[in-house]
């Protein structure tokens, strides 16, 4: 079952499907290591990591498994970073959410305002009762945005990954369809 991937729309933001030209954006992101600083996997070193991450955006849409969406600012089209819902269970009626976002752009709210949007159109979209969402327990700021948008801590998962070459534990979060504030609706694409 193909799952299309949304283009939602904002205040300041659009989320939109992957292209080839986001490959450049998306290899700088994903370099950096201040930005991975946080991710069970090390920072990308090949440039080829970004086309096979876009294709992997693509393959997941084609066989209806989730949906990840680039983000950029409305005013100047600025790559923001990506979001997206991943293992996506019709027979659960669950999905995954995370995002990344580029360093510069945080503290501009950019995150809680591309999740919000992403988790109404999974609830709409794909009838989800349930998402979920994992941190690394020392991301507090990632922590934040998933409070913001109405998601709550249900538990540590300890020391469940490796980040950097050190054992991390994780918080997971979880929002239920009954409990969700849709508090700012994206406007939908023209």
């Amino acid at each position: 079952m193909t799952l299309a991937t949304p283009v939602l729309h904002t205040a300041r933001l659009r989320l939109r499907p992957f292209a080839d030209a986001d490959a450049d954006s998306l290899f700088a992101l994903h370099s950096s290591p201040h930005v991975m600083r946080y991710w069970d996997s090390p920072p990308w070193t090949e440039r080829a990591r970004a086309e096979r991450f876009i294709a992997m955006c693509r393959k997941m849409a084609d066989e209806g498994t989730g949906a990840r969406v680039a983000i950029e600012r409305a005013s100047d089209g600025a790559f923001v970073g990506w979001c997206g819902l991943v293992e996506w269970n019709p027979d659960y009626r669950s999905a995954s959410l995370g995002y990344c976002l580029d360093s510069e752009m945080w503290g501009h709210g950019y995150a809680t305002e591309a999740a919000r949007p992403l988790v109404q159109w999974a609830f709409d979209t794909l009838d989800l009762n349930r998402v979920q969402a994992e941190t690394d327990t020392r991301n507090v700021a990632s922590a934040r945005v998933l409070e913001k948008i109405g998601f709550v801590r249900e538990g540590t998962l300890r020391e469940d990954c490796v980040v950097n070459g050190e054992v991390s534990d994780s918080w997971v979060f979880g929002l239920i369809r009954r409990e969700w504030q849709p508090s700012a609706a994206p406007i939908p694409a023209r």
